[in-house]
């Protein structure tokens, strides 16, 4: 399912008129009516089954979707707190991210990554980071395993087992789209009390034009997937058969192309400004 079809579900629930939900709205944050609220919950709960099905997408089979759905009503709970209809933007795309964050937030404190992936995940990106300096280009799987002394059956096996820590790193790099051509962070997902002023907005142009960047500088093959898993929504599987290769191989491009990110946008940081 889509995002927009997700998004679609929401609104066509019985008896749920734009209207009602608009009504719903102005009673929730008129008067804090826990009868609103709660309809609220009920009508926007398919994005959160949304959001947790692309969520689990590279987690360990010990992580069942029923949790992430658990993890993710809080989020879902807090953005209806937290909403402001008046601001013009819509609730599924400030809500997607909230519930998100929520997920996220959760995998972290539980920290079922091995200590040994994480290792692999160090040494594979300062590989990366290190071929890439000398060859000015993305680097090759067969470069990469040479670097690291690996054969390509383990280089493609720690990929996959890095999929399970990439998940975050790639949803705090890009963005959800919002109304207004605007996006959305990982980091906006996170309670904010402070102020940005002009420098804070002109860092978040600047991450971005870095990333835009950093993505034109990938493999054709790796800006695809992102292409099709991120913006198209299409699932591993829907991305391998438009590519004709396997769903595990998927994972290992997707994979790949966030340390590649990662790398090029760890190293534009470390560049001392002229």
């Amino acid at each position: 399912m889509t995002r927009s079809a997700a998004q679609e579900r929401t609104r066509q629930r019985p008896g749920d008129t734009s209207d009602e939900l608009a009504a719903l709205w102005e009673e929730y944050k008129s008067s804090a009516s826990g009868r609103a609220r709660e309809a609220l919950i009920v009508h926007f709960s398919p994005l959160v089954k949304y959001v947790a099905g692309r969520v689990a997408v590279g987690l360990p089979p010990n992580v069942e979707q029923a949790d992430l759905v658990s993890y993710g009503m809080f989020g879902l709970i807090d953005a209806i707190d937290k909403f402001e209809p008046e601001r013009g933007y819509k609730f599924e795309t400030y809500a997607i991210s909230r519930i998100k964050g929520a997920i996220l937030d959760e995998l972290r404190s539980i920290d079922w990554v091995p200590r040994s992936v994480r290792s692999k995940l160090r040494q594979i990106e300062k590989a990366i980071a290190k071929l890439e300096a000398e060859h000015h280009r993305p680097v090759t799987d067969a470069e990469l395993a040479a670097e690291l002394e690996w054969s390509d059956d383990q280089l493609q096996t720690a990929l996959n087992q890095i999929a399970q820590v990439g998940l975050a790193a790639l949803d705090e790099i890009l963005a959800v789209p919002g109304e207004k051509g605007e996006s959305v962070t990982l980091g906006d997902t996170i309670a904010d009390t402070s102020v940005h002023g002009p420098m804070g907005a002109f860092e978040v142009a600047e991450t971005r034009q870095l990333l835009g960047q950093a993505i034109n500088g990938l493999q054709e093959r790796e800006k695809l997937v992102l292409t099709l898993y991120y913006y198209e929504s299409m699932t591993l599987s829907e991305v391998g058969q438009v590519l004709g290769v396997t769903e595990s191989r998927v994972c290992q491009i997707h994979t790949k192309a966030i340390l590649h990110l990662r790398s090029r946008l760890q190293a534009a940081e470390r560049i001392p400004p002229p």
